[in-house]
């Protein structure tokens, strides 16, 4: 069992860096991806400052489908295309919005949210989901986010058995 017991740093990269080395730690050997995501969430959701929900959704017969989250309830599917997730998943890139109100298409799921950031995770060059991240602060996300979380995900992807999971997820 591990327990987090974190002293945050001030500088964005230094505390990626240590959420990257905690989620190692918290991972350990556990292959199961929605175990991983699911802490994945709870570590990052109580750690970043400013954040109202983080969650995934993945990616499941045709649209995303919600997954582990930390927050408020959610919207539970939501088509590629669609919002802010749908949109990076459709265009497999990091979408940072700083002002969810002027994104043309937003699906609103907390009206506290005023910007995001999304992250597409690619498995075998497809779309397997996306990490949502909702700030009630107007431009809370930035290129350190952008890079740190990023590569939090590419330690999700090492350390999970995302081949497991394509039984249940339809690509």
């Amino acid at each position: 069992m591990h327990q987090l017991n974190i002293s945050l740093p001030d500088k964005k990269k230094d505390l990626y860096t240590l959420l990257n080395n905690q989620l190692t730690a918290l991972i350990g050997d556990e292959k199961d991806v929605i175990a991983n995501m699911a802490n994945f969430t709870s570590l990052l959701y109580h750690s970043l400052k400013d954040i109202n929900w983080l969650g995934f959704y993945l990616y499941k017969g045709g649209e995303l489908v919600l997954g582990p989250f930390q927050g408020k309830p959610a919207c539970i599917r939501i088509a590629v295309g669609q919002g802010v997730c749908g949109t990076a998943a459709k265009k497999q890139e990091t979408i940072i919005v700083n002002n969810v109100h002027e994104f043309d298409g937003h699906i609103t799921c907390d009206m506290a949210s005023n910007s995001e950031i999304v992250i597409p995770i690619m498995y075998k060059k497809k779309i397997y989901g996306v990490l949502d991240i909702d700030s009630p602060e107007f431009t809370r996300f930035d290129d350190d986010d952008k890079a740190g979380l990023e590569k939090l995900i590419a330690t999700l992807k090492k350390k999970s058995d995302l081949d497991k999971e394509t039984d249940y997820f339809m690509f």
